[in-house]
């Protein structure tokens, strides 16, 4: 599993002009699944989102983590994580996993996330949606599931 986490001061979703979810302070987390993830991926990177310390402490120190600021998760499902754009014009996307299992996956990390301590809204999978975001710092991280980096480094990326 991949996530893509930004810090924001906000974010919200929309689809069909229709607020879905939106948070104040906390992390976006753009989440991508591929064909062997399951339910150890989905804790592990719930586990390890919830405890990372990417927040100012009362020094400016990046020391706090979601849960010690009170900050919500807003939870996109993001199959272009596993898009390749290395060959052609257009990005394949055949590492990206099935919208069944991925969806699943999805569900699960949320709830994951949320037994974490962690106030979580959601995007809506299969859906065109508009995510609006301040991003705060910038801070921008990718974090990979143990098995994920397993294959990066065994396929030389």
């Amino acid at each position: 599993m991949r996530a893509l986490i930004q810090r924001v001061a906000r974010a919200e979703v929309r689809v069909e002009d229709a607020v879905r979810g939106r948070i104040g302070v906390g992390l976006l987390i753009l989440l991508g699944a591929t064909h062997g993830d399951g339910p150890a991926d989905v804790e592990w990177l719930a586990h390890r989102i919830a405890g990372l310390r990417v927040f100012a402490d009362s020094e400016g120190r990046m020391n706090r983590d979601l849960r010690e600021t009170g900050g919500a998760a807003l939870v996109i499902p993001q199959f272009t994580l596993y898009g390749d754009a290395r060959h052609g014009r257009r990005p394949d996307f055949t590492a990206a996993a099935r919208p069944e299992h991925a969806e699943s996956l999805y569900e699960s990390f949320c709830e994951a996330l949320g037994r974490e301590g962690i106030t979580v809204e959601r995007g809506v999978f299969r859906a065109h949606m508009a995510v609006e975001l301040l991003n705060d710092g910038p801070v921008t991280l990718m974090i990979q599931s143990p098995a994920e980096r397993a294959a990066d480094a065994a396929a030389g990326a």
